[in-house]
């Protein structure tokens, strides 16, 4: 199996009433029991570091085959919740990859934190030194992460931003720990900050 990991970043307008927004989240997780839907969560995000957007929500879910993302994204369901709730959006990114690595659970328990990185590389990077980039990313690991994928965007909505990697620790408080050590962050900086236009770092918990 190679899974899907699928993930949206939005910003809800500051004006917007908490009622709407947790009406919004019920809804979006709702989409949780769609078929091809292996799993799906979304809330707050704790943090956003970018240089695009300050993002205040996200969504992850998982997938068993692009196909199956595919059903998802045209579901009557999911179309009418999107166009339902453009108003309220200040900001959408969609970020989606194949895992280079079939992460189990595939279902996170509520409480897990998630640490999601994604790359923006120079125009005309060579094919090669981007190979190495993401061999540079797949080679990050660290005390306290669970689980660990990461691959080149395929989606058409990620601004540019062409590779991406999610950790997933037991709690916040594990996370917390790899705050100052960069290795999850800037993986090998002299190797990979040279070849970057910008990076997004954004830290969720699992309601």
């Amino acid at each position: 199996m190679s899974i899907i990991e699928h993930v949206v970043l939005f910003k809800i307008k500051d004006e917007t009433e908490q009622g709407k927004v947790n009406v919004l989240l019920n809804n979006i997780n709702g989409l949780a029991s769609l078929e091809s839907v292996l799993y799906l969560t979304a809330g707050a995000v704790i943090r956003t570091k970018s240089p695009i957007s300050n993002f205040t929500h996200m969504l992850h879910g998982r997938y068993k085959s692009k196909e199956d993302l595919n059903a998802y994204t045209v579901h009557p369901d999911h179309q009418h919740l999107v166009k339902e709730n453009a108003p309220i959006f200040d900001d959408i990114m969609a970020i989606d990859w194949v895992a280079d690595n079939d992460p189990t659970p595939l279902s996170l328990l509520p409480g897990s934190a998630i640490k999601l990185t994604v790359f923006k590389l120079k125009d005309n990077v060579p094919k090669e030194v981007q190979a190495e980039i993401l061999g540079e990313i797949k080679g990050i690991s660290g005390s306290g992460v669970q689980q660990m994928t990461c691959g080149e965007v395929f989606s058409a909505r990620a601004k540019g931003f062409s590779l991406a990697s999610l950790a997933v620790f037991p709690g916040l408080k594990e996370m917390e720990a790899t705050v100052g050590k960069e290795q999850h962050v800037n993986p090998q900086k002299q190797k990979v900050e040279g070849n970057l236009d910008g990076v997004i770092v954004v830290d969720y918990v699992v309601p």
